[in-house]
């Protein structure tokens, strides 16, 4: 608040402590909105339905910046909606995480000295389960710290009764259409966690290798092949060269001999190779990498596994029994020793792939696995974004879908887990292949087993916005809130999660799509724009920022940092400024109250207003025109700093200040005001509610009696506009800013007072001198008035005697030495960039430095200058 709001005279009492106290507040208001039902949906209602299903986090998380960040803007997003009079559902749940969960608890059995295998599956699974319900879902409380407005009558999880019916029936479908197929391909392999993991759960960092060239063959009959994986030439069954590369041409079709092995190999022709890369000759592993796969396809060449899913050496000879890393060392001294060895770079810094969960180095690995035959979902899935079914905002990420859903491979669903949905499949004593759905039974009988893989989570986490709902049965839910309005996530997973649901919802509900708009977000940073890593140090629990500020405080400043698709830099004086704004709102709400404020009653005819009430109300109707807007264009940066300005700056800090003299004067105009100030109040509330929840609804209820802003109806523009008066309350503001510059450049404090004579008549600011001179501290001239500094501003003219007030010739003195200091600049900065010599040889950045030195210096003389004309002579 501003002294003069500090300073407030004695007024009737509120119901409003004198201080914003959040823990006070939070807690107890956010059990009242869940009680009484304001967040539950009803898929009964005549309402328009509005819905969001929540990404759901993994059952084995805590609430970080990144969920707050989107659960704000979700937040925000359902709850303007539903005071704007739809059956808004924001659905809540979580993922059961496979292998993220079941290594949580093979983590606590290794302390046990257990592993799973001496529990075996059941119990192995059963112990899941308990270690679901005893530490799973820490997160679902503190998204209720955070103010998260879900229904939590409507809480799933991937795991549950219902959508396990749901992964099996879309399994079962798809495996009738052929789209699910089981066949031998290279997938990630962790050879920790003993599974197939997906690319998402693959994190590529520089690692310092080794890269080493072997020459292959013997004489003329020979060619040089560099990798950093000199073990899995134990397995190579050939090597390749571009077809048109002349050096190589002799060799094509033709056998040469592998090295530290009794096997030839041939010499093939392909086009992937690139001539101009290295030595143009590539070595093929068909059962150890993905490309030399695909070539090996093309060749008919054989693929030989040479490792165990361990990451163990499995071939005959001296490197059997080696883990991989310990035979990639052997291999290069038996092939030095060979003379084999004809170039070593180390350290080679090169990209490799780490298992997510436990950092391990992941292994390319040819294996059995289960498949999703991608093509045609994949088309539908981006013919919906092309045909305008559903929108990606902003615009400019549709590409990276497109790059994407165009050039999607066939999706690996199977992992070797006990933990998640177990595939439907049972194979029979004579060869049997039998996929199984939800409502029929298993094959019974001797020799027939079940597949022993489980489904990838993203499997049953592709389906959450049909199966959280009830689906495959056709419930009301599903009638009622499908498809869903809005999908925001963060755009690192607009290829892993965004089109798997795009692919799924579009198959299994007839075309209609998931959701209608795909509303992408950035990633939040620290306040120096860098990743948040434990490795940095600069990893912050919300909950911290929300024990010492507020939620409101982290919610604000998350909003305020939201552009689309854009990166969230945030930092802790950020959250304390938005703490600042949260009380700000308290202390001025408080003020207002007890000067009497009040919404009772219609707002008085616009002949009634005085011009500052018609100013404030034309802006408070034009904040709501943009601020929907903004809503309309997920602009939650702007709508959040546009509310952040009307109220702090034009609302607090003008209208409640140049109403104050209305309301000591009383009479008519005081009452106007007072009605006008609870319309702008609980107008501004509304509108901020959403993003800041809990203080605002504590505010507006004790300003309107009313019982929750949770179901209050959301601000209309009601069209009123008044150019004149916004014209005339321009004009104040240039005075009152221009004459507090002059007195802040003159050293007098804020509250000091000084004699003055407003010369106004003639002008629309007649009719403000009082408030004028209250805003600026301006006696009356009275007897001995010395006009010492006179101001022309706006039209007006204001005369200051400051002869009792500063030493005219010792602040003469200081502005003269100022300005020979900034002129003594100016002339050094002029004359480098008149040298032409020193412009020819000095680097870019040198040279604007001077130059911003030089329009800096410019801008002090003219401001000094100005102060210097405004003294009187001493």
């Amino acid at each position: 608040m501003t002294e003069n709001a500090q300073q407030q005279p004695p007024a009737p009492a509120t119901d409003l402590p004198t201080q914003y106290a959040p823990a006070d507040v939070e807690g107890a208001l956010y059990e009242r909105w869940v009680e009484r039902g304001y967040f539950a949906a009803d898929a009964k209602s005549d309402k328009p339905a509005y819905t969001i299903v929540i990404p759901p986090p993994n059952v084995t998380g805590s609430l970080h910046l990144g969920h707050a960040f989107q659960h704000t803007l979700m937040d925000a997003l359902t709850r303007r909606k539903r005071m704007q009079g739809y059956e808004a559902l924001w659905l809540p749940g979580m993922d059961h995480a496979g292998i993220a969960t079941q290594n949580k608890v093979e983590q606590q059995l290794a302390e046990e000295g257990k592993s799973r295998h001496d529990l075996g599956r059941e119990e192995f699974v059963e112990r899941v389960w308990q270690w679901k319900e005893e530490y799973g879902g820490k997160i679902l409380g503190q998204m209720r710290r955070l103010g998260d407005g879900v229904d939590w009558d409507r809480e799933r999880f991937t795991m549950d009764e219902g959508l396990s019916k749901a992964v099996q029936t879309i399994f079962k479908r798809l495996y009738d259409d052929e789209l699910i197929y089981r066949a031998e391909r290279i997938i990630n392999w962790c050879p920790r966690c003993l599974t197939a993991i997906s690319d998402i759960e693959v994190e590529h960092q520089e690692d310092a290798g080794e890269l080493v060239s072997i020459r292959y063959g013997e004489g003329e009959e020979s060619l040089v092949v560099a990798t950093t994986r000199a073990e899995t030439m134990l397995g190579d069954t050939a090597v390749a060269v571009h077809p048109d590369d002349e050096r190589y041409q002799h060799l094509i079709g033709k056998l040469i001999k592998l090295p530290l092995t009794d096997r030839s190999i041939p010499v093939v022709a392909d086009t992937h190779v690139d001539p101009d890369f290295g030595t143009g000759a590539v070595k093929v592993t068909p059962a150890h990498d993905p490309n030399d796969f695909a070539i090996g396809q093309r060749h008919d060449l054989p693929s030989m596994t040479i490792m165990d899913e361990h990451g163990v050496i499995t071939v005959h000879g001296p490197f059997l029994g080696q883990d991989r890393f310990e035979a990639r060392s052997a291999v290069v001294g038996a092939l030095r020793s060979q003379g084999r060895i004809v170039a070593e770079k180390r350290p080679y810094v090169h990209s490799v792939g780490h298992c997510s969960r436990c950092k391990t180095t992941v292994e390319p690995r040819l294996s059995m696995q289960w498949w999703v035959k991608v093509a045609p979902l994949a088309k539908a899935a981006g013919d919906a974004v092309r045909d305008g079914r559903v929108k990606i905002h902003p615009e400019d990420m549709s590409k990276r879908y497109f790059d994407w859903v165009d050039n999607m491979f066939d999706w690996c669903i199977s992992r070797q887990l006990w933990w998640g949905h177990r595939i439907p499949v049972w194979y029979g004593p004579n060869g049997e292949t039998v996929c199984v759905g939800p409502d029929e039974e298993p094959p019974t009988g001797e020799g027939w087993t079940q597949d022993t893989d489980v489904l990838d989570t993203w499997f049953s986490s592709g389906l959450w916005p049909f199966s959280t709902l009830g689906w495959p049965e056709q419930t009301e839910d599903l009638r009622k809130f499908y498809s869903t309005d809005v999908l925001l996530t963060g755009h690192d997973i607009i290829f892993f999660w965004v089109a798997r649901m795009m692919m799924f919802g579009l198959y299994a509900m007839d075309g209609e799509v998931p959701f209608k708009t795909i509303a992408l977000t950035g990633l939040v940073r620290d306040e120096r724009g860098k990743k948040m890593s434990k490795s940095f140090g600069n990893v912050v629990d919300p909950l911290d920022w929300m024990d010492k500020y507020g939620s409101d405080a982290l919610r604000f400043t998350l909003a305020r940092g939201a552009n689309p698709g854009t990166d969230v830099p945030i930092g802790e004086d950020w959250v304390q400024a938005s703490r600042n704004f949260a009380n700000k709102i308290w202390n001025a709400t408080r003020f207002a109250l007890m000067n009497g404020a009040t919404v009772e009653g219609p707002l008085p005819d616009a002949s009634k207003l005085s011009a500052t009430d018609r100013w404030i109300l034309a802006r408070l109707n034009e904040t709501v025109e943009q601020v929907d807007a903004y809503y309309e264009d997920f602009q939650f940066a702007k709508l959040s700093d546009a509310l952040f300005h009307f109220a702090w700056d034009e609302v607090f800090d003008w209208y409640v200040e140049l109403s104050k003299t209305t309301f000591q004067e009383g009479g008519e105009p005081a009452e106007v005001s007072k009605r006008v100030l609870g319309e702008v109040l609980d107008v501004t509330l509304r509108l901020l509610h959403p993003v800041v929840p809990f203080v605002t609804d504590t505010l507006w209820t004790t300003l309107t009696g009313g019982e929750s802003l949770v179901i209050a109806d959301w601000p209309k523009d009601s069209g009123f506009r008044d150019d004149a008066a916004e014209r005339e309350i321009e004009l104040v503001q240039q005075v009152v800013t221009e004459v507090r510059r002059f007195r802040a450049d003159q050293g007098l404090q804020p509250g000091q007072r000084v004699p003055a004579r407003l010369t106004l008549d003639g002008t629309a600011l007649a009719p403000h001198e009082a408030a004028i001179r209250q805003l600026l501290r301006l006696q009356p001239e009275g007897e001995g008035f010395s006009a010492t500094a006179t101001l022309p501003v706006a039209g007006a003219e204001v005369a200051l005697d400051l002869s009792g007030v500063i030493d005219v010739a010792a602040e003469r003195k200081r502005l003269a030495k100022d300005l020979a200091a900034a002129e003594k600049e100016k002339a050094q900065a002029t004359a480098k960039l008149g040298n032409e010599a020193f412009l020819a040889k000095a680097p870019d950045q040198v040279v604007d430095k001077i130059r911003g030195r030089l329009a800096k210096a410019d801008e002090d003389i003219t401001r000094i200058t100005a102060q210097l004309d405004r003294l009187p002579q001493a």
